[in-house]
């Protein structure tokens, strides 16, 4: 086998210019010769020549290569030195050569004499998949490169690069010494370079060298790809690679998370005014002058450039982010301006607080927000370079800047010169109201919007599934509190005491039942996901940071803003209480307010049923994902989950003795799952998303009409919290009695039986559960629970479990082991030479009456007692029937 080394004697073979024309050319021969199944139409007088292999030294002794070579019916020969090379050479054939090590000296001889030489990786998955052998014109091992197109940058050492490149060209790839859009990877040895910051701008991903190595040395796997995310994810460049960095201005928790930040992507981390450092990262809100003078080669930037840089999951340009003193010259000129042309400071003084006072005046007067500056309204929609989604381009419908802000200021309509108590608390709730879808459309804008939009640089953020679990119906309700919030605007501005205002909240509470339950009932999850998206994703988290910190989110983290939609209704309700209390009762808006009141209420309290529904569901999801080969029908509206018990099988059913089994109840039905031997991974959806693996393996879905006995085992110094089921499937004669022993403390097995029989009578309509519950003696059913957790009997069952290669899967028709039947005959032949005793009859008369839950005759009953009493006999047959 060939090494990891590559020989350097092809070094002046090996073309470091752009072989751009040269692959074009290799490209449009290789549409139309390939090495099986072409047949190029030439004239007839041409003789056609067919492709033979031929197999070099070691190749020939592989005997999975000639049966592949044999599978694709491509005609081969042998060859043990180069001195054979002239006999083999034949105008009839056109030879390619099989060489398993591209390094010894027959390689070397074969390629100085131009020879096509392939690898044995490209014969194998050929004839893997059916395909026809690719046509190079260069040596080809492996095709794990195939389709890509490498640039490279940052290399100083010639021999280096050139091993690189042969090393590419060796697994298929191409290579470009112009980096353009064609390019699929950029291999850097540095993050400076113009081609470095082209490929940031484009998202092409940047890998190190090291990633081309790694990829020869499984060049002999079959299927494998060098492009795959899960292996070139590992090779990437990280942002801070070559970084040296310091933080100013920081609290001592947050200088801890970026340094931590720092050396997860690449970085290090030195003391402020270290000469080593390369880069300080300053909080521009808090740090108002440098305390030293930096020098030139150390870039002083912003915390957005920080952050930025993990987001993009590279390293971004400085020249954007650089830090600007707060005494820079502009600055004081700016200020100087602004100050005011008096020489008394007290005058300005003075100047100054009427000016307030009057700002003051007007603001109580208008019920309006101050009108934003038009270069402020659009600020949502303004995005720095980091963000390149969040531009005015990017924006959706529901994302765009509310009509209400963009309208011409209202504030010039007349305002009554007595201002009411009523007046006053609509005015409340209507900038309240505005307040709320501002508070909305920064959560779309700012959030939602930048990680939905496509092209991300460094690839999505979030998995889609991630983003509709935290936002939800963010976007209707945005929508439906957008026109409440106009509806309020238009009554306030033309304000007269009879208008209705609860007429408003009438007309949307429709649209109020539909968009809330959705949102509230999953903000729990919404919260969790947000948290663990932070924890595990370091560009999700610097996403975060960057848009907590600008002034549309006032320092509020994306959790914070959330819960606003889970407070609102509760305020509105409030609002319109006290509203409804300064209200005159001849006005009609009175009776109006009650009615919007009670719809609200009726809102609330639907969030609640559905909470308490779709709590319920989750917990069947939880039980489908926990457990493997979960049946698809346990998914039901109208199913609940009522308990989940932890056992050990004391039988031979459902599974083997000894099993840890779990019985999950819901209202009408019993999943019976037991514990997996060994966990084979876990579960990747389409969007990256992982979930735990399933530690329970499916044994048997049974509905509880199929429940006939539920039998309390007594307790015995052999026996502890030990109970019996008696079902009958209907599509077999026999019944079949399934032991468990409980191993849960927190619930009683009392409890546990109850809460059973109870949910058992009630799906088969039946009032006496308590009627379904029988006490029976260990020894009668030869349940036993003593040494189940002994050495002997773990050793015991795990021998058993590596013995049997296939599981057995449950089955009804392998029914009750011992007992039963010798047990029916014994009692029956003693019933007949005696009377029943009191005690008899009373069992008699039970069984009589559940006669028709058992669905067996009734004379059969009367051996049932006699089999509890007669602990004695030895039960030594097996029977099918507990009649």
């Amino acid at each position: 086998m060939a090494d990891s080394s590559v020989l350097t004697s092809t070094i002046e073979r090996t073309s470091l210019a752009d072989s751009s024309i040269f692959d074009s050319k290799v490209t449009e021969i290789s549409k139309e010769n390939v090495l099986i199944g072409s047949a190029s139409y030439v004239e007839e007088e041409m003789p056609q020549i067919e492709t033979r292999m031929i197999l070099v030294q070691e190749a020939g002794k592989q005997e999975e290569l000639i049966q592949a070579l044999k599978e694709i019916k491509v005609p081969f020969v042998k060859m043990e030195s180069v001195e054979e090379l002239e006999s083999l050479d034949s105008p009839e054939f056109e030879n390619v050569f099989i060489v398993m090590d591209f390094q010894d000296s027959v390689f070397n001889e074969l390629y100085k004499t131009d020879h096509r030489i392939i690898g044995p990786p490209v014969i194998l998955n050929c004839a893997q998949k059916g395909e026809p052998l690719p046509f190079s014109c260069r040596p080809l091992y492996c095709t794990s490169m195939m389709n890509l197109v490498l640039c490279f940058t940052g290399f100083r050492k010639k021999e280096e690069l050139v091993r690189l490149v042969t090393l590419v060209h060796h697994m298929g790839g191409v290579i470009r010494k112009d980096f353009n859009s064609k390019v699929t990877h950029l291999v850097a040895n540095c993050t400076q370079g113009e081609k470095f910051r082209i490929a940031v701008s484009l998202g092409t991903p940047i890998m190190k060298p090291e990633w081309i190595y790694k990829a020869w040395e499984r060049r002999n796997e079959q299927d494998f790809c060098a492009s795959v995310d899960d292996f070139r994810n590992e090779f990437k460049v990280p942002p801070f690679q070559d970084c040296i960095l310091s933080f100013l201005g920081f609290s001592d928790e947050e200088k801890t998370n970026m340094e931590e930040m720092t050396e997860m992507q690449g970085g290090n981390c030195l003391p402020v005014g270290d000469e080593r450092c390369t880069h300080l990262i300053v909080e521009e809100n808090i740090v108002k002058e440098l305390p030293f003078e930096p020098s030139k080669k150390l870039y002083v930037v912003k915390q957005e450039w920080f952050w930025g840089s993990i987001q993009m999951d590279a390293r971004a340009g400085e020249t954007m982010y650089l830090y600007e003193k707060a005494n820079t010259p502009e600055l004081k000129k700016s200020v100087s301006l602004l100050s005011l042309n008096t020489p008394n400071s007290n005058r300005k003084r003075r100047r100054l607080k009427e000016t307030l006072a009057q700002l003051s005046r007007e603001t109580d007067m208008s019920p309006f927000p101050p009108r934003k500056r038009p270069s402020a309204e659009h600020s949502l929609s303004i995005g720095s370079l980091l963000d390149i989604s969040n531009t005015p381009e990017s924006s959706i419908n529901y994302g765009e800047t509310p009509k209400s802000c963009t309208k011409s200021s209202k504030n010039s309509t007349p305002v009554p010169s007595k201002q009411s108590a009523r007046w006053q608390v609509a005015k409340e709730l209507y900038q309240t109201e505005s307040n709320y879808v501002n508070i909305l459309a920064t959560i779309i804008q700012l959030f939602q919007v930048p990680l939905e939009e496509e092209g991300q640089r460094g690839g999505p953020i979030l998995a889609p599934e991630e983003i509709k679990t935290i936002f939800g119906s963010i976007p209707d309700i945005f929508d439906v509190h957008t026109k409440i919030k106009d509806d309020l605007e238009d009554l306030i501005v033309n304000w007269d005491e009879s208008k209705s205002i609860g007429d408003i909240f009438l007309k949307y509470s429709k649209d109020l039942v539909k968009t809330y339950p959705p949102f509230v009932n999953f903000f729990e999850m919404s919260k969790e996901t947000i948290i663990k998206c932070e924890k595990q994703k370091p560009r999700f988290h610097a996403f975060l940071k960057i848009n907590q910190a600008k002034p549309e989110c006032g320092r509020q983290s994306l959790v914070e803003l959330l819960i606003r939609p889970v407070q609102r209704l509760p305020s509105v309700a409030l609002l319109l209480n006290d509203l409804k209390k300064h209200t005159a009762e001849e006005n009609p808006d009175k009776t109006t307010l009650e009615k919007a009141i009670g719809s609200l209420k009726e809102v609330m309290t639907h969030i609640n049923e559905d909470k308490r529904k779709t709590e319920a569901q989750k917990q069947i999801f939880d039980v489908v994902y926990e457990v493997d080969g979960c049946p698809a029908n346990l998914l039901s509206s109208h199913r609940s989950l009522v308990q989940r018990v932890e056992t050990i099988s004391l039988g031979e059913h459902p599974c083997d003795r000894g099993e840890q089994v779990t019985l999950f109840l819901f209202n009408d039905c019993l999943e019976i799952a037991r514990k997996r031997h060994k966990v084979i991974g876990t579960f990747r959806s389409p969007h990256g998303h992982t979930r735990p693996p399933a530690s329970l393996k499916h044994i048997h879905l049974m509905p509880l009409s199929q429940i006939k006995k539920v039998l309390d085992i007594r307790e015995t110094e052999d026996c502890h919290n030990a109970f019996a089921l008696l079902v009958r499937p209907p599509t077999e004669r026999a019944n079949v009695l399934l032991s468990f022993q409980m191993t849960s403390e927190e619930l009683p097995k009392e409890n546990w039986l109850k809460m059973l029989c109870r949910h058992v009578a009630n799906t088969i309509c039946k009032a006496d559960a308590e009627n379904l519950i029988y006490s029976a003696d260990p020894e009668s059913f030869e349940v036993n629970t003593k040494d189940m957790d002994s050495t002997l009997s773990r050793a015991s069952r795990a021998i058993k479990k590596t013995s049997k290669k296939v599981t057995r899967a449950f089955s009804f028709s392998k029914t009750p082991k011992r007992a039963l039947r010798r047990a029916l005959m014994t009692s029956q032949s003693s019933v007949e030479g005696r009377s029943p005793s009191s005690n008899d009859k009373h069992v008699m008369s039970r069984l009589s009456s559940t006669s028709s839950l058992a669905g067996i005759p009734s004379p059969s009953l009367v051996s049932l007692p006699s089999f509890f009493e007669r602990r004695s006999h030895t039960l030594s047959r097996s029977t099918t029937h507990l009649i």
